[in-house]
């Protein structure tokens, strides 16, 4: 089936595989030409055939690096014109324990990578095309940034962080630019396998909706944050979680 272009373009970091791919995938589908970031330069060629090298380019760095910030903005400016939409998914979560055991220097990591990198997208993002055109970001949180997460602390931290990025950019980029944020809660990938490895049906049993997330999931969300179905909202926090929160409080 042919899609039809929507005329619009969006920058989604992270995006090789997992949740990033998922949401990359979801803005192709509907039309918008994207530029995807990653680490890895080879998994990176391969998402771009995968999702289509006439509509999707990639630009190979670290969400940190402050150059790579510079040069995937270019990029997609240069391919595409526009930078409509903003995907903030680049992460991190390298440790694993209690916070009294935590290295700072692994700590300082983790937000560079989770919070600082995504206000430097946001900042090039805004003054490249946003400030004069409009569009919208969304920023990847997670369940763990708006509830205690145990044993991964500085990640939750992380991405209570960028939940509050989130208000900020929401507030200071109105009226052009809409901001909201996805906390998503265990999705399959490679980088949350940790968390249900071995013990999936465990795992799934805290969900009432009986099943882990799959990166489509948070993609159709991510679609819908950057729609104009959703032009009325900014400043949100849409928690995707198969209901697990329903549970809180319970036993």
């Amino acid at each position: 089936m042919t899609v039809q272009d929507s005329g619009r373009a969006a920058l989604v970091t992270g995006a090789s595989r997992g949740i990033g791919y998922g949401i990359a995938e979801a803005l192709v589908a509907r039309g918008d030409r994207v530029c995807i970031t990653g680490r890895n330069e080879d998994a990176l060629k391969e998402a771009v055939e995968q999702l289509g090298a006439d509509r999707v380019i990639g630009v190979a760095g670290k969400a940190h690096d402050e150059a790579h910030q510079a040069v995937a903005v270019e990029r997609a400016m240069e391919a595409f014109g526009r930078v409509d939409f903003l995907v903030n998914n680049a992460g991190t979560n390298p440790v694993f324990g209690p916070m009294a055991d935590m290295d700072l220097n692994v700590a300082r990591k983790v937000f560079e990578t989770n919070v600082i990198s995504a206000l430097g997208f946001a900042q090039r993002t805004w003054k490249a095309w946003q400030s004069e055109n409009g569009g919208a970001i969304v920023n990847i949180a997670s369940v763990a940034g708006v509830s205690a997460s145990p044993f991964v602390g500085a990640y939750g931290m992380s991405k209570a962080a960028m939940v509050n990025l989130t208000l900020q950019l929401a507030h200071e980029f109105a009226p052009k630019v809409r901001v909201n944020a996805i906390a998503p809660a265990v999705v399959k990938t490679k980088f949350a396998k940790a968390l249900y490895e071995g013990r999936e049906e465990e795992v799934v049993s805290a969900y009432p909706l009986g099943r882990l997330g799959v990166p489509a999931d948070i993609g159709g969300a991510a679609a819908f944050l950057t729609s104009d179905q959703s032009d009325w909202v900014t400043g949100q926090t849409l928690v995707v979680d198969g209901g697990i929160f329903l549970n809180a409080g319970v036993g």
